[in-house]
Protein backbone atom coordinates (compact mmCIF):
# COMPACT_ATOMS: atom_id res chain seq x y z
CA UNK A 1 0.00 0.00 0.00
CA UNK A 2 1.32 3.05 -0.87
CA UNK A 3 1.10 6.37 1.64
CA UNK A 4 -1.82 8.48 0.29
CA UNK A 5 -0.40 11.95 -1.52
CA UNK A 6 -1.20 15.52 0.34
CA UNK A 7 -4.29 17.64 -1.63
CA UNK A 8 -1.29 19.59 -2.71
CA UNK A 9 -0.42 17.01 -4.76
CA UNK A 10 -3.60 15.46 -6.25
CA UNK A 11 -5.32 18.44 -8.31
CA UNK A 12 -6.62 16.08 -10.53
CA UNK A 13 -8.23 13.89 -8.87
CA UNK A 14 -10.24 17.00 -7.74
CA UNK A 15 -10.86 18.28 -10.95
CA UNK A 16 -12.68 14.92 -11.53
CA UNK A 17 -14.10 15.26 -8.11
CA UNK A 18 -15.98 18.71 -9.27
CA UNK A 19 -16.63 17.44 -12.58
CA UNK A 20 -19.12 14.37 -11.00
CA UNK A 21 -20.76 17.18 -8.83
CA UNK A 22 -20.99 19.50 -12.44
CA UNK A 23 -22.34 16.46 -14.14
CA UNK A 24 -25.05 15.86 -11.16
CA UNK A 25 -26.15 19.73 -11.59
CA UNK A 26 -26.70 19.61 -15.25
CA UNK A 27 -28.10 16.47 -15.26
CA UNK A 28 -30.55 17.65 -12.41
CA UNK A 29 -31.10 20.94 -14.34
CA UNK A 30 -32.76 18.57 -17.09
CA UNK A 31 -34.85 17.02 -14.92
CA UNK A 32 -36.32 20.31 -13.94
CA UNK A 33 -37.82 20.69 -17.27
CA UNK A 34 -39.19 16.87 -17.53
CA UNK A 35 -42.57 16.28 -16.31
CA UNK A 36 -43.26 15.05 -12.80
CA UNK A 37 -46.99 13.62 -13.35
CA UNK A 38 -47.25 10.24 -12.20
CA UNK A 39 -47.57 7.35 -14.76
CA UNK A 40 -47.47 3.48 -14.29
CA UNK A 41 -46.43 2.33 -11.09
CA UNK A 42 -46.84 5.63 -9.30
CA UNK A 43 -43.64 7.48 -10.80
CA UNK A 44 -43.01 9.77 -13.44
CA UNK A 45 -40.65 10.02 -16.41
CA UNK A 46 -38.27 12.61 -14.20
CA UNK A 47 -38.07 10.06 -11.34
CA UNK A 48 -34.66 8.02 -12.90
CA UNK A 49 -32.76 11.56 -14.10
CA UNK A 50 -33.17 12.76 -10.13
CA UNK A 51 -32.12 9.23 -8.89
CA UNK A 52 -28.82 9.05 -11.11
CA UNK A 53 -28.53 12.94 -10.25
CA UNK A 54 -28.51 12.30 -6.51
CA UNK A 55 -26.36 9.31 -6.50
CA UNK A 56 -23.71 11.23 -9.00
CA UNK A 57 -23.40 14.22 -6.29
CA UNK A 58 -23.45 11.66 -3.34
CA UNK A 59 -20.19 10.25 -5.77
CA UNK A 60 -18.52 13.56 -6.82
CA UNK A 61 -18.92 15.08 -2.90
CA UNK A 62 -17.06 11.43 -1.92
CA UNK A 63 -15.11 11.76 -4.50
CA UNK A 64 -14.10 15.59 -4.23
CA UNK A 65 -13.71 15.02 -0.12
CA UNK A 66 -11.14 11.69 -0.59
CA UNK A 67 -9.36 14.28 -2.69
CA UNK A 68 -9.10 17.14 -0.59
CA UNK A 69 -8.05 14.80 2.96
CA UNK A 70 -5.29 12.84 0.97
CA UNK A 71 -6.18 11.40 -2.66
CA UNK A 72 -7.69 8.45 -3.57
CA UNK A 73 -6.04 5.72 -1.39
CA UNK A 74 -4.63 2.68 -2.37
CA UNK A 75 -5.37 2.63 -6.03
CA UNK A 76 -3.92 -0.52 -7.92
CA UNK A 77 -1.28 0.24 -11.05
CA UNK A 78 -3.23 0.56 -14.13
CA UNK A 79 -3.09 -2.19 -16.27
CA UNK A 80 -2.20 -1.68 -19.85
CA UNK A 81 0.06 0.65 -22.06
CA UNK A 82 0.63 3.62 -21.32
CA UNK A 83 -0.05 5.10 -24.42
CA UNK A 84 -3.29 4.30 -26.60
CA UNK A 85 -3.88 1.88 -28.84
CA UNK A 86 -5.61 3.61 -31.65
CA UNK A 87 -5.77 0.25 -33.95
CA UNK A 88 -8.08 -0.59 -30.98
CA UNK A 89 -10.03 2.57 -31.23
CA UNK A 90 -10.46 2.33 -35.06
CA UNK A 91 -11.50 -1.09 -34.97
CA UNK A 92 -14.24 0.17 -31.73
CA UNK A 93 -15.19 3.00 -32.91
CA UNK A 94 -15.99 1.08 -36.57
CA UNK A 95 -18.19 -1.43 -34.80
CA UNK A 96 -20.21 1.25 -33.75
CA UNK A 97 -20.35 3.17 -36.67
CA UNK A 98 -21.26 0.09 -38.73
CA UNK A 99 -24.45 -0.93 -36.42
CA UNK A 100 -25.17 2.56 -36.65
CA UNK A 101 -25.67 3.00 -40.06
CA UNK A 102 -26.88 -0.34 -40.81
CA UNK A 103 -28.99 -1.26 -37.82
CA UNK A 104 -32.36 -0.53 -40.44
CA UNK A 105 -30.89 -1.75 -43.35
CA UNK A 106 -29.49 -5.10 -42.30
CA UNK A 107 -31.52 -5.23 -38.99
CA UNK A 108 -30.73 -5.18 -35.23
CA UNK A 109 -29.53 -8.51 -35.14
CA UNK A 110 -26.96 -8.65 -37.34
CA UNK A 111 -25.75 -5.00 -37.24
CA UNK A 112 -25.26 -6.14 -33.22
CA UNK A 113 -23.16 -8.80 -34.12
CA UNK A 114 -20.85 -6.69 -36.55
CA UNK A 115 -20.65 -4.12 -33.55
CA UNK A 116 -19.93 -7.22 -31.14
CA UNK A 117 -16.91 -8.64 -34.11
CA UNK A 118 -15.72 -5.64 -34.74
CA UNK A 119 -15.02 -3.92 -31.59
CA UNK A 120 -13.86 -7.93 -30.62
CA UNK A 121 -11.05 -6.91 -32.91
CA UNK A 122 -9.86 -3.87 -31.19
CA UNK A 123 -9.78 -5.19 -28.08
CA UNK A 124 -7.91 -8.00 -28.19
CA UNK A 125 -5.53 -5.68 -30.50
CA UNK A 126 -5.37 -3.65 -27.38
CA UNK A 127 -4.12 -7.07 -25.50
CA UNK A 128 -1.77 -8.04 -28.03
CA UNK A 129 -3.39 -10.69 -29.30
CA UNK A 130 -3.70 -10.54 -32.92
CA UNK A 131 -5.11 -13.83 -34.28
CA UNK A 132 -7.09 -12.91 -37.41
CA UNK A 133 -7.84 -16.35 -38.34
CA UNK A 134 -11.21 -17.63 -40.02
CA UNK A 135 -12.07 -19.98 -37.05
CA UNK A 136 -11.47 -16.90 -34.56
CA UNK A 137 -13.73 -14.62 -36.50
CA UNK A 138 -16.25 -17.29 -37.11
CA UNK A 139 -16.28 -18.04 -33.20
CA UNK A 140 -16.87 -13.81 -32.52
CA UNK A 141 -19.25 -14.15 -34.97
CA UNK A 142 -21.34 -17.08 -33.34
CA UNK A 143 -20.61 -15.06 -30.01
CA UNK A 144 -22.20 -11.79 -31.24
CA UNK A 145 -25.44 -13.70 -32.39
CA UNK A 146 -25.45 -15.74 -29.18
CA UNK A 147 -25.88 -12.39 -27.59
CA UNK A 148 -27.74 -10.15 -29.56
CA UNK A 149 -30.22 -12.56 -31.02
CA UNK A 150 -31.98 -13.06 -26.66
CA UNK A 151 -31.29 -9.19 -26.65
CA UNK A 152 -33.66 -9.10 -29.80
CA UNK A 153 -35.87 -11.42 -29.25
CA UNK A 154 -36.85 -10.17 -25.43
CA UNK A 155 -37.51 -6.56 -26.06
CA UNK A 156 -39.75 -7.81 -29.48
CA UNK A 157 -41.34 -10.35 -28.30
CA UNK A 158 -41.73 -10.08 -24.42
CA UNK A 159 -41.46 -6.29 -23.79
CA UNK A 160 -43.09 -5.39 -27.03
CA UNK A 161 -40.95 -2.80 -28.05
CA UNK A 162 -40.18 -2.44 -31.77
CA UNK A 163 -36.70 -2.71 -32.64
CA UNK A 164 -35.27 -2.98 -36.08
CA UNK A 165 -35.61 -5.95 -38.00
CA UNK A 166 -35.17 -7.62 -41.04
CA UNK A 167 -38.39 -9.52 -41.09
CA UNK A 168 -42.07 -8.16 -40.12
CA UNK A 169 -42.30 -11.69 -37.67
CA UNK A 170 -40.18 -10.03 -34.70
CA UNK A 171 -37.33 -13.09 -35.07
CA UNK A 172 -35.26 -11.74 -37.11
Amino acid sequence: MTAPTSPATSPFQTVIGVGVILLALGLATGALSISSEAGYGGVGPNFLPWLVALALLLCGGFMLFESRTGGFRALDEAPGATKAYWPGFVWVSAGLLANAALITTIGFIFSCTLCFVLAVQGLRGAQGDMDRRPVMWLKDILIGLAISAPVYWTFTQFLAINLPGITGTGWL
